[in-house]
C-alpha cells in the first residue's frame, strides 16, 4: 500500500508510543476529532496522544488507503487494551503543506 510519508510517520510514531513525533506530523493549528472530542493544536494533540497511549497501548495496522486531492481516508485495524479490541476505524485526513491539518477518527 502506498501511503503518504506523513501518514507513514504518524503510524510509526503511534506504534512506538512517541507522542512528540506523533504531534510533529500535524500543522500548528491542526484539529483531531476522536471519541467525541476535539483536540486543537500540536500541544493538545501531543497530550491527547500521550494519554491515550498510557490508557490503551494502541497500535495501528493499515488496511486500505484512498486519496482525493488534499483529503485522504485510511482504513486501519487498531488494537490495544481497550474494550472491543481490535477494531477497524476510518482515519479521515486533510493535508496542508505535507502535514496533517485535520484528522477525524470514526467507525
Amino acid at each position: 500500500m502506498n501511503l503518504p510519508k506523513v501518514i507513514t510517520d504518524l503510524i510509526t510514531a503511534q506504534d512506538k508510543f512517541d507522542s512528540a513525533a506523533y504531534a510533529d506530523c500535524f500543522t500548528e493549528k491542526a484539529r483531531v476529532f476522536d471519541e467525541g472530542k476535539d483536540h486543537v493544536g500540536k500541544v493538545e494533540i501531543e497530550n491527547w496522544n500521550a494519554e491515550t497511549n498510557a490508557k490503551y497501548n494502541t497500535v495501528v495496522k493499515p488496511l486500505n488507503y484512498e486519496e482525493h486531492g488534499k483529503l485522504g481516508i485510511l482504513t486501519a485495524e487498531s488494537s490495544g487494551t481497550f474494550p472491543g479490541s481490535p477494531i477497524v476505524l476510518r482515519h479521515n485526513f486533510e493535508f496542508e503543506d505535507g502535514l496533517i491539518k485535520s484528522l477525524r477518527i470514526t467507525l
